[in-house]
């Protein structure tokens, strides 16, 4: 079982490599993230290399997006569900795409964590907002 700031960070790791590649605006925005987010206000961000690597090596297991959802579920509280949601919403718009395999990633997640569709599209929705340019 993670912690819940790990699970939170595996969160927006996996959201990162939905589409097999960690781009540094995704990886910028985790940072910031992790900085400015009253969620992660005791964190101690010099684990954040530690955590990701032990994300990406268990993505690299048979099974491994499954054990690593499991992992995120079973370390969340239930009110942090939407929180992990709104993260790795945040994630996929920070380079301004968001490709099928994120997407997809995305519905994975949703149902995975129980969160329902409307919840979920206000989130995106939010996230949308926030990530708009002129």
């Amino acid at each position: 079982m993670l912690d819940t700031h790990a699970a939170l960070v595996y969160t927006m790791v996996l959201a990162s490599v939905a589409d097999e590649e960690m781009n540094d605006r995704e990886i910028q925005m985790m940072s910031e993230m992790i900085r400015l987010l009253p969620v992660f206000r005791n964190y101690e961000l010099d684990k954040l290399s530690a955590t990701t690597s032990a994300c990406v090596e268990m993505l690299r297991v048979t099974d491994g997006l499954d054990d690593a959802l499991n992992a995120v579920k079973e370390s969340l509280p239930e009110a942090l569900r939407e929180t992990a949601y709104a993260l790795a919403c945040d994630v996929v718009a920070a380079d301004g795409t968001a490709s099928q395999e994120e997407l997809r990633f995305l519905e994975i997640f949703r149902h995975h964590m129980d969160i329902g569709r409307l919840e979920a599209a206000a989130i995106e929705r939010g996230a949308g907002a926030r990530f708009r340019t002129l």
